[in-house]
């Protein structure tokens, strides 16, 4: 005869929310972000041939934000 395990129950976040927004907040002042642009912006008129794979835009046209 097949035994087959007792479903798991779902185990929650060793973390709360409050407590990952505390440590990005701490973290914070460590980002270090430049005072000009490092590259200009570029006009759409020159962004062309842009190429997504066919496994990417199957993703992302699953999910429900995006897609269908």
């Amino acid at each position: 005869m097949t035994q087959y395990p007792a479903p798991r129950e779902p185990q929650e976040s060793e973390f709360s929310l409050a407590e990952l927004c505390g440590d990005g907040a701490r973290m914070a002042p460590h980002w270090v972000t430049p005072s000009v642009p490092v590259t200009a912006p570029v006009s759409p008129a020159l962004i062309h041939g842009v190429d997504v794979p066919a496994d990417s835009a199957r993703l992302i046209a699953a999910t429900p934000e995006y897609g269908a």
